[in-house]
C-alpha cells in the first residue's frame, strides 16, 4: 500500500479511526506524489527534499516537526488530542496534489485548493465528521501562508486565520528552510 511509506508518521495519530481515514486518503494520492522532489526547480527546499522521493522526505519532515512541537507542553497545550491528530493528517496530505490531479511538469500553484477539494470529494468514504473534514480542508488550503498569490495564476489562496492553520503553515515553512538539515536513511528520519 502507498501509505506504508508513512508507517511511522501514521503512528503519531492516536485515534484509530482518524488514522484509518488518513491511510485511505494517502492510498488515493497519485503515484507521482511518492517519487517527485519537493520542488520541481530545487529552489525552495533543502537538499534532503530534492531528488527522487524528495516530497516524501519534505512531508515526513513537516510531520516530524509538528509531532515534536505538539508533544512539547509549552507549545502543544493549546491543542487537544483530536486537534493534534487532524494536524498530522493535514500535513501528511498538504502537498498530495502538488503537481495537480494529473501530473504536470511543475508545481501547480492551486495545489492546496485541489487537495482540500480532494478531501471533500472523498469525505463520504471517511469516518470524519463534517467539522473535522472542514478543519483539515482549511489547514491544507492555507498551508502556503503569505505565499498566497502567484503572477501566473488569478487564484488567491486563503491566508492562515486561526491557530490550526498557522501551526500547519509553520511546520511546512520550517520543513522548507534550507538552513534546517534533517538527516534521512532510506527516506526515514534519523532520530
Amino acid at each position: 500500500m502507498k501509505s506504508d511509506v508513512f508507517k511511522k508518521e501514521l503512528c503519531y495519530i492516536k485515534d484509530e479511526k482518524i488514522r484509518m481515514d488518513a491511510i485511505k486518503l494517502i492510498n488515493l494520492l497519485p503515484d507521482y506524489f511518492f517519487v517527485i522532489p519537493a520542488s520541481s526547480t530545487g529552489k525552495y527546499h533543502p537538499k534532503y527534499a530534492s531528488g527522487k522521493c524528495g516530497l516524501i522526505r519534505h512531508t515526513k519532515a513537516a510531520v516530524k516537526l509538528a509531532y515534536e512541537l505538539l508533544e512539547n507542553n509549552t507549545i502543544g497545550f493549546s491543542f487537544n488530542n483530536r486537534d493534534k491528530d487532524l494536524i498530522i493528517v493535514s500535513l501528511l496530505l498538504h502537498d498530495g496534489l502538488k503537481e495537480g490531479l494529473i501530473k504536470s511538469e511543475y508545481t501547480v500553484f492551486e495545489h492546496p485548493l485541489l487537495m482540500a477539494d480532494f478531501v471533500k470529494d472523498n469525505a463520504s468514504e471517511l469516518s470524519l465528521n463534517d467539522k473535522d473534514t472542514e478543519l483539515i480542508m482549511m489547514m491544507i488550503s492555507s498551508h502556503m501562508g503569505e505565499w498566497n498569490t502567484n503572477k501566473y495564476s488569478k487564484t488567491e489562496l486563503p491566508l492562515p486565520q486561526n491557530k490550526y492553520q498557522r501551526f500547519v503553515h509553520m511546520c511546512d515553512y520550517l520543513a522548507s528552510r534550507k538552513f534546517i538539515n534533517i538527516e534521512f536513511i532510506n527516506n526515514e528520519i534519523i532520530d
